[in-house]
């Protein structure tokens, strides 16, 4: 019996035709599943549902979604989250791809010194809407590339990424679309900004994919886009609750130390 299934055209693209054809046939696709997105059961005898691909440097995993959460798509990730999820899940490493709240700090890329960014995932009111919210802040000064002196170019170096200064975080921070936050099988993976070659590259890589609320991820998904708070080493702190998280916020903004943008979500 043939499954409800979509297979878009980027993802027929990945698979190949045979073995897209046999998926939408009912061959090699599974009657119940969990969502990769809201991580709650489905089934594709009795609902659309959505063929999500996941694709790393040397391998791919295929996975599904109800049609009503994401849309079929092709999901890049790196080959060791892609491993890592893999492993989270069934406890073994995918298979090679054949043809067709707690921080989690990683060395900020343009800077010299091995600073690192800590990140907190919270929910935060704006406009009279409960928005996704990633806040992240150094564990020291960020200098700019080629600098030896003490000063902090972390903010600066934002400004020029086409982030925006929070004066009031009852408004909604500008957008920011070549910059994005990659949520793969319901867990936060990197956020990534524009790179050289034309691709995204992550800007903050979790060492372990960052589990996220339920409350977060539905949110999340609602608005397709995270608003990404960025504050000086020494700001904000790690705050044990998303009430505290705000007033954080606040003060920095008071003070004129906090940068925002929104940015696209990228995967689920």
């Amino acid at each position: 019996m043939p499954r409800m299934l979509d297979v878009s055209d980027d993802v027929r693209a990945e698979i190949g035709d045979e073995e897209a054809d046999r998926l939408l046939a009912g061959g090699d696709a599974p009657g119940s599943y969990d969502c990769t997105s809201c991580r709650t059961p489905g089934d594709s005898d009795q609902e659309r549902t959505s063929t999500v691909l996941f694709v790393g440097e040397e391998t791919a995993v295929l996975a599904f979604a109800h049609a009503t959460c994401i849309p079929s798509q092709v999901v890049p990730v790196s080959e060791e989250q892609l491993q890592g999820a893999v492993r989270s899940i069934t406890g073994e490493d995918a298979a090679p791809r054949t043809p067709g709240s707690e921080p989690s700090p990683v060395p900020v890329p343009t800077a010299p010194r091995q600073a690192t960014l800590g990140i907190t995932c919270g929910l935060v009111l704006v406009e009279a809407d409960l928005r996704p919210a990633l806040v992240v802040e150094p564990d020291g000064p960020i200098a700019r590339p080629g600098s030896t002196g003490p000063d902090d170019d972390f903010l600066p170096l934002l400004l020029e990424q086409g982030f925006h200064p929070v004066t009031d975080m009852n408004q909604l921070p500008g957008a920011n679309a070549g910059w994005s936050a990659l949520l793969a099988m319901g867990k936060l993976h990197a956020v990534l900004q524009p790179g050289s070659s034309g691709q995204q590259s992550a800007w903050w890589q979790a060492h372990q994919p960052l589990a996220v609320s339920d409350g977060w991820r539905a949110a999340a998904n609602k608005s397709q886009s995270v608003l990404l708070y960025a504050a000086p080493a020494g700001t904000i702190g790690h705050q044990p609750r998303e009430d505290l998280m705000r007033e954080a916020l606040e003060d920095a903004a008071a003070k004129g130390a906090l940068v925002a943008a929104e940015i696209p979500l990228a995967g689920t």
